[in-house]
């Protein structure tokens, strides 16, 4: 096992699987520092064939990320100087986008009142990122999950949250602001239109297992299982093929709220993409002589199908 801690960003590797610690004591509020950081890893990552599953946590005991840091939001708010109205919000975030393409200019607009309207922006282009990424990540919720940590937590793929260490919402409603890191859209993905905008409206929180209920969390589990239980999902999802993972995540991220032609076109791509790859060559290959087996002597199904599903069955990342 290696380990490197850029601050506030905590990165330990073991096998094929990546654990990020997000850390900001006291509080561990998300913050800029902590988005660069993570952006950070997020591009190593994108490039990085050696890692299949990574697991984001919180630091801090008793947190996963409290919420996006209150001070900052306000300051990058007041940067602007004015009230924005929602036509000219529209117009001065692509204004901002196409400056920021522009080399040096964006560097000097995050010297300018401009920089919060970028930040805005980076962060919903880093949980993109995230979506597109061929690696599955796991959100180990084991605390508060407010505003930006629920955020953040929706942006990975699995999540598992401790029962009894906290709470899972988005608040921002109550404080006068909505939602700003994607949360209206991927909440509304997770529970239904009807129930997120609800829990928005209200700000309320869930506790995991209510989590699990409303389908905004996928497991429950006891606090000193947490990690125990990400790690071994992360372990199953590394013996993954990547194509095969980054064929799933787009399909359902990006194919799945689009028209049905559109979706099913999307699938297309990424079967044929995945299917002609050697990681399925070695996995159907696999499966069709254990087909031949299972004919010339029965095995046990039950077996033979947890092996696949456990990812032991044949090593698709193994080389050829």
């Amino acid at each position: 096992m290696t380990s490197t801690t850029p601050a506030p960003v905590q990165i330990e590797r073991n096998g094929r699987v990546m654990t990020i610690r997000l850390v900001n004591p006291p509080h561990n509020f998300m913050n800029r520092e902590m988005v660069i950081g993570l952006e950070r890893v997020i591009t190593g990552l994108e490039g990085d064939d050696s890692i299949g599953a990574v697991i984001v946590t919180g630091g801090v005991e008793g947190k996963f990320i409290t919420h996006y840091d209150v001070a900052e939001i306000l300051a990058g708010v007041e940067g602007l100087g004015q009230e924005v109205g929602p036509r000219l919000a529209g117009a001065t975030l692509a204004a901002a986008g196409g400056l920021d393409r522009i080399p040096r200019v964006g560097e000097a607009l995050r010297r300018t009142p401009a920089a919060g309207v970028l930040a805005l922006r980076e962060i919903h282009e880093l949980f993109l990122r995230m979506n597109r990424l061929d690696k599955v990540l796991i959100a180990a919720i084991g605390g508060t999950a407010m505003g930006g940590g629920c955020e953040l937590a929706l942006a990975c793929d699995i999540r598992v949250m401790a029962i009894g260490a906290g709470e899972i919402g988005l608040p921002e409603v109550l404080l006068g602001i909505q939602p700003g890191a994607g949360g209206t859209q991927r909440m509304a993905h997770a529970v239904g239109p009807a129930r997120a905008l609800e829990m928005i409206l209200e700000g309320e929180s869930l506790g995991a297992e209510a989590a699990v209920e409303a389908g905004l969390v996928n497991r429950a589990v006891p606090a000193a299982a947490l990690m125990e239980e990400a790690r071994a999902v992360a372990e199953r999802m590394a013996r993954r093929a990547p194509e095969s993972i980054a064929g799933a995540k787009h399909s359902v991220y990006f194919g799945a709220t689009a028209p049905l032609p559109a979706g099913l076109a999307e699938e297309r791509r990424w079967f044929l993409a995945g299917g002609t790859g050697p990681r399925a060559r070695r996995g159907l290959s696999a499966y069709a002589r254990q087909v031949q087996e299972f004919d010339a002597a029965p095995v046990d199904v039950g077996e033979l199908a947890a092996a696949w599903r456990a990812g032991t069955a044949v090593d698709l990342n193994g080389d050829d």
